[in-house]
């Protein structure tokens, strides 16, 4: 879909959406086209604090273990 500045500013939520949706939106001045509204894909990578709070009873690995404990590994 190509349009120019003026249709773009009085309809750019239907230009938003039609963008999300998967389709070229392209924005013309004066016949030639200058700008293309893509979408902004959400991020899927590694987030720090992402189980913040959510995990509990975490055994403490530099607790020192029973003896016990320390038998099951001789």
């Amino acid at each position: 879909m190509i349009c120019n500045v003026a249709v773009a500013s009085a309809e750019l939520s239907a230009l938003i959406a039609a963008a999300e949706s998967g389709e070229d939106v392209v924005i013309a001045r004066g016949g030639d086209p200058v700008v293309q509204l893509v979408p902004i894909r959400p991020r899927r990578g590694f987030r720090m604090g992402v189980l913040d709070g959510k995990l509990t009873n975490i055994p403490d690995f530099f607790e020192p273990m029973s003896d016990d404990e320390l038998d099951l590994w001789d």
